[in-house]
């Protein structure tokens, strides 16, 4: 009995740790939301992005925020320099001047700048209709991130109309993701 308790111990510890988000494509997050509307989550990067790829290991990589955007987010990883096709609010976003042969920095897709994407890494909230909550610019940590995403899940945005309120709402804010 010993040893099943330490194997089952042992199998869920590693689940834990190695929970991971479960990204999509916008245009997949936009169907997914047709069939079961939930609010997406846009994390806009860039290959280039030292930021970036700071925030995919040490933040989205983290077993609290990856368990927290799978649960309650449609979670989309969206390269703001890339040429994946948008379809969004009837309209095709593409990136027309990408040129596939340059390192390094490339012309900013067409829905990166529909989005007004200044910098990267900048993660975009939508509602369940697929409407623009908010952009949230640079490298956020769990615990820093974890502000933006309970207060958006649970439609707190709505009642921070200043920037005195977004203060105190930091300022009462309990974080419970681990360090």
């Amino acid at each position: 009995m010993k040893s099943l308790i330490v194997i089952f111990t042992f199998v869920f510890g590693i689940s834990v740790i190695a929970q991971e988000v479960e990204w999509m494509s916008m245009n997949e997050a936009l169907e997914a939301q047709e069939k079961e509307p939930k609010k997406i989550f846009l994390d806009v990067y860039t290959t280039w992005c030292g930021p970036c790829k700071a925030m995919d290991k040490r933040t989205f990589n983290h077993p609290d925020v990856a368990n927290y955007l799978n649960e309650n987010f449609y979670a989309v990883k969206f390269n703001g320099e890339g040429t994946e096709t948008v379809f969004y609010n009837d309209f095709e976003y593409t990136n027309p001047n990408h040129d596939p042969n340059r390192k390094g920095r490339n012309a900013q897709h067409l829905f990166a700048a529909a989005l007004k994407v200044q910098a990267y890494p900048t993660v975009v909230f939508f509602d369940e209709e697929a409407n623009i909550i908010s952009p949230v610019k640079g490298y956020k940590n769990p615990q820093q991130l974890e502000v933006y995403l309970k207060m958006i899940n649970k439609n707190h945005y709505k009642d921070i109309t200043t920037s005195e309120a977004w203060k105190d709402y930091q300022a009462n804010f309990k974080n419970t993701f681990k360090q």
